[in-house]
């Protein structure tokens, strides 16, 4: 294939034989222009549930159900409600009918849920019950639809037309209860996530009374917990409950229900967390019993039937079944963690709320519905004022009228002449023509006085509410006090504390105290006391508090890492191929300052030649790790990825090994960073940029453009670094990638992986 450029002087334009003139274009702008629409369509219109807490499918299946009235008619079929839906959604029957089986009663994965089904559905707490064909199944709305629909055709909510303008669909659905809370919502879109625990509607309501009433009010103190479909327990953890109501974030414990049957020797577990499956708990209880792990269970099976969940255990004989119990909380999913991520659309706009301020939102969204629907309303009743007011003017001669109307020869000029006869306007006369003659009487009139008075007050009053703040806050306090007592339920997840010989029993096994840790470039680690250096320090007459100084190391090695934790931190040593090894301090003999330490390529039984980069600790896996690779790329990934139940372990792809690793840094925010390649160029960029990625071994985003370079080194930005003011701010990077600016750049002592 030939290529010929052409003849202007850095045309973006080129001729290829058999293709014709091709526009060259850099692959960043293609990408920008084609998948960034798709990303902000998946985000906006597909994955994320907006203040109503409704997904665009859910909303319109379960409107497309309200305008087949199945809201108090019988079933229909399943396939029927599906075909109808496509014409909101332009999508096959499986993912339409997908999403009508998670929102069913027979599933079971919605604490409340918006379809009465009959039929097999399957069950969200099994991975290989499916459900039968949308043929065989039939579905209608719940009672509880109605808090849904109750308003929107009274104009409370905007309507866009749907896919090919055939009809219209509401934007949002006029809920009367804070329905985001309420039930579990999933989505991932891309680049983002939105995973929305459940809560007991009844407490729900209540805290939004409260907040409504007293905007400081303590939240935790009318919502308990969340509460699931498929109850268990909860190990409370205040503090971790007030870091996801204030933020969004965070997670808490779910723990398996479970009873003993002492005359079989088997026990029964009957609710488990949303989080898992009753397959995943047995194929895991398996693994283990395989591994020897568990030596006190005979057999495990599935007895789940019509009744309900159940997951039968025989134990043997003279087993200690409560402590078995324990021990498979802590090895299977009968106890998991639930990862909240409140990630909301707001007005188009993904936000991460906390509860007070989802609550607060959905107050705000729900108060502009109140206002809409009285306005509607009041427009109504002053319309229907109008006319009989116009009617009131005819009937004070009704002669008149009936003489005005006989003699008009055609009947177009009837509404004219009784517009010029009684001065009304044209919808006056509309209303006065299109009167029965069997209406001109007494009985009649007085009825049509009596009314315009009561409409009167009516109005008066409906101004007036309209006008008010607190009357419209106490017409949603009603509405939330009305939806509680028609719907609520008590609680089906249970709050359980956790057992202090637990506690205990962990504290024995891992003593908790502070020590000093360091990590030399050659791969050397220890762990000091505090009182132990201090004496090191004292005995060889250093004034230095950190005794760094006095350390005895191998011949030219340096350290690299100096932390002051405690012995139940975890460590993740990176190495030369990709690969992470985790321990714990714990797992190390306290040591003197004297002593070389342990070499960590042996302690930890590294492959042969593998060498130790980087040693990064943490004592809760809530930060972040920074790597940066010379081919100038940056990722950011959550320090939670590299979490694992085992004591220690070795996990492959711990990050990308496409370009050499230059600097690895733990943050527990977004920080600034200063970059410098080997070009000679500089660039200050901050973390808040880059997006996390989970998977371990992104290969990042590129943050510094290199033209035949390379990224030198990589450390944190201080005030001072760069010798000049001025020349920091212009090497800020507003946007990624950048090419940065050669600057000049103070003395720093910051190490790298090659240094």
């Amino acid at each position: 294939m030939k290529k010929q450029k052409s003849k202007t002087k850095n045309s973006p334009l080129a001729y290829i034989e058999g293709a014709g003139i091709v526009v060259e274009k850099p692959v960043t702008d293609t990408i920008e222009e084609n998948y960034m629409p798709y990303a902000m369509s998946v985000i906006i219109s597909r994955a994320l549930p907006e203040i109503d807490g409704f997904k665009p499918s859910h909303r319109k299946l379960l409107y497309t159900m309200y305008k087949m009235g199945l809201l108090s008619g019988s079933r229909t079929k399943s396939a029927n409600i599906v075909g109808q839906t496509m014409w909101l959604n332009p999508h096959g029957d499986g993912p339409i009918y997908e999403t009508m089986v998670r929102l069913a009663r027979g599933n079971e994965a919605l604490l409340h849920p918006y379809v009465d089904s009959k039929g097999n559905f399957g069950k969200a707490y099994s991975r290989d019950m499916a459900y039968a064909a949308s043929r065989y199944t039939e579905a209608k709305l719940e009672p509880l639809c109605k808090e849904l629909f109750d308003e929107v055709d009274r104009d409370t909510v905007d309507f866009v037309p749907n896919y090919d303008n055939s009809t219209t669909e509401p934007v949002l659905l006029p809920v009367k209860f804070p329905s985001v809370l309420v039930n579990s919502n999933i989505g991932i879109a891309v680049s983002m996530a939105s995973n929305i625990c459940s809560f007991n509607l009844a407490e729900v309501c209540e805290t939004a009374i409260s907040l409504l009433k007293d905007p400081a009010h303590d939240i935790i103190s009318t919502l308990k917990a969340p509460d699931f479909s498929g109850g268990g327990f909860i190990v409370y953890d205040e503090a971790a409950l007030r870091e996801i109501y204030e933020t969004g974030r965070g997670s808490f414990k779910v723990r398996a229900k479970y009873n003993y049957d002492s005359s079989n020797n088997v026990i029964e577990v009957t609710e488990i967390p949303p989080t898992t499956t009753i397959e995943a708990i047995i194929d895991r209880i398996v693994e283990h019993v395989k591994a020897g792990k568990i030596k006190e269970i005979n057999d495990v099976r599935d007895e789940t039937d019509l009744s309900g969940l159940k997951i039968a255990i025989d134990l043997k004989r003279g087993t200690d079944y409560d402590a078995l119990m324990k021990k498979l909380f802590r090895l299977t999913p009968l106890q998991d963690t639930f990862s909240c991520n409140f990630n909301v659309l707001i007005a188009g706009t993904p936000q991460v709320l906390g509860v007070g301020e989802i609550l607060r939102e959905w107050t705000a969204f729900r108060t502009e519905c109140v206002k809409r629907r009285i306005f509607f309303e009041l427009n109504r009743k002053k319309e229907r004022l109008h006319l009989l007011r116009g009617l009131q003017k005819i009937l004070l001669d009704i002669d008149k009228a009936i003489k005005l109307i006989r003699e008009t020869r055609e009947e177009t000029e009837v509404v004219p002449n009784l517009m010029i006869g009684f001065g009304i306007d044209e919808l006056q006369a509309e209303y006065v023509a299109e009167i029965k003659l069997r209406h001109i009487n007494r009985e009649y009139i007085l009825k049509r006085t009596e009314e315009i008075e009561s409409l009167e007050r009516d109005i008066a009053d409906l101004q007036e509410t309209l006008d008010s703040k607190s009357k419209i806050k106490s017409i949603i306090i009603a509405e939330l006090k009305e939806a509680v007592k028609k719907y609520g339920q008590p609680r089906k997840t249970l709050l359980i504390f956790a057992a202090p010989e637990e506690a205990a029993e962990e504290l024995e096994i891992i003593p908790d105290y502070p020590v000093n840790i360091f990590f030399t470039k050659e791969g050397y680690f220890k762990k000091i006391t505090p009182l132990s250096l201090r004496m090191s320090c004292a005995s060889s007459g250093s004034a230095t508090s950190s005794g760094a100084a006095e350390q005895k190391l191998k011949e030219q090695d340096i350290i690299t890492l100096h932390e002051e934790l405690t012995n139940r931190a975890e460590l993740i040593f990176f190495t030369d191929r990709g690969q992470a090894y985790k321990s714990r301090a714990s797992d190390f003999e306290d040591t003197k300052a004297s002593v070389m330490g342990d070499f960590i390529p042996s302690k930890l039984d590294f492959e042969d030649g593998e060498k130790p980069l980087a040693l990064i600790t943490t004592l809760d896996y809530t930060e972040s790790i920074i790597l940066f690779f010379e081919n100038g790329k940056c990722a950011k990934v959550p320090l939670s990825s590299f979490e694992t139940k085992t004591k220690r372990r070795k996990l492959q792809n711990a990050f990308n090994t496409g370009s050499p690793l230059v600097a690895i840094f733990k943050i527990a925010r977004d920080a600034d960073f200063i970059l410098n390649s080997s070009a000679g160029k500089s660039l200050i960029f901050n973390t808040a940029l880059i997006l996390p990625k989970t998977t371990r071994d992104t290969q990042g985003v590129q943050v510094m453009r290199l033209t035949k370079a390379y990224l030198k080194s990589a450390e944190l930005y201080r005030d001072g670094m760069v010798k000049k003011a001025a020349e920091a701010a212009e090497i800020v990077a507003k946007t990624l990638p950048a090419a940065g600016k050669a600057v000049k750049i103070v003395d720093s002592v910051q190490l790298t992986i090659d240094s």
